[in-house]
């Protein structure tokens, strides 16, 4: 696990205060952390000083769906880590969010799924892209049969996108001087 970026500000979001600020305690150490206790509280303090928001998808009146999509409505430059009880399906492929963690997490969770989309930023879109594509594929590998996965559409053509965006990150990786570390942090 990389080093912790305590200059990067986390938006924790959960309708359960008690869940969202143990997740606040836990990372003010390393971060500068804020903690919303609701959709409604989220879409007010989510703005460009967030670096990574931390969303519970079940949440009454706005939910974490929601919040994402109004986020990404708002071209708020965030990376987006759905925190949360909802086994992934495949409404998960047309959802804009970085990663997908189902609870219960630990620290060393978050802190790892925060870290990865810091250092995934620095990369540009296009790393970031693949990264979110190649976590919602395989999430739905490890969570569908094979037969529900060869009869979906929808999964062919992610694996495809994922392919092709992988051989443009490949290309990428080539364009370093040194590529055997290029991505190195993200491990």
């Amino acid at each position: 696990m990389a080093a912790p970026s305590s200059d990067a500000t986390v938006l924790v979001v959960d309708d359960e205060q008690d869940v969202a600020d143990a997740y606040a305690v836990q990372l003010q150490i390393d971060y500068n952390t804020q903690t919303a206790y609701g959709g409604e509280d989220a879409l007010s303090k989510v703005d460009d000083s967030i670096d990574v928001v931390l969303l519970d998808r079940r949440m009454p009146n706005i939910s974490g769906d929601e919040v994402l999509e109004t986020i990404r409505a708002r071209n708020i430059d965030c990376s987006v880590v759905m925190v949360t009880a909802v086994d992934p399906d495949f409404d998960i492929v047309d959802m804009s969010f970085n990663d997908y963690i189902c609870k219960p997490v630990d620290n060393d969770e978050l802190i790892t799924a925060i870290e990865t989309q810091i250092t995934a930023t620095k990369y540009g879109e296009r790393l970031r892209e693949y990264m979110n594509l190649s976590t919602k594929l395989e999430l739905l590998k490890d969570e569908k049969s094979e037969s529900a996965l060869q009869g979906s559409d929808e999964m062919k053509q992610l694996a495809e996108r994922v392919e092709r965006l992988g051989s443009e990150v490949d290309e990428m990786v080539v364009s370093f001087e040194d590529s055997s570390k290029a991505f190195q942090d993200l491990v």
